[in-house]
């Protein structure tokens, strides 16, 4: 937001989601429809740029700060964490339910041998 107020925001073509931003030797296109700026970091990341944020300042003025969710991604609202999220994740099964060869159990595994040099490193 704080990137985006130092932004001149002109909307060439007359429709209210097609803006033309120009910074310090900076020119970006915006479009809010299409989720797209010139800077190519709405396009990849879908949550409003720098560029996006002063579009969203002069479309909507007193309210921007609240529609900035409406154009971001619904990977970044509050439901799609929670479903991501919902279930529990069980990589590995329970210690009870294992099946592990007798062959495996009898088996004694050591630590690898390790030679402890005293004092400190040298540089």
């Amino acid at each position: 937001m704080i990137q985006g107020n130092s932004l001149y925001v002109e909307n060439v073509t007359g429709d209210d989601n097609q803006f033309t931003m120009f910074g310090v030797g900076v020119t970006a296109y915006v479009d809010l429809l299409e989720k797209s700026c010139s800077c190519r970091e709405y396009d990849l990341i879908k949550r409003p740029c720098a560029h996006a944020m002063a579009a969203l300042r002069s479309k909507h003025v007193n309210e921007y700060g609240m529609s900035i969710y409406k154009y971001s991604s619904h990977l970044y609202k509050v439901e799609a964490y929670l479903l991501a999220y919902m279930n529990s994740i069980n990589i590995i099964p329970l210690e009870s339910k294992w099946c592990v060869p007798e062959e495996l159990l009898n088996v004694k595994i050591l630590p690898p041998l390790v030679d402890i040099k005293l004092g400190r490193k040298r540089k």
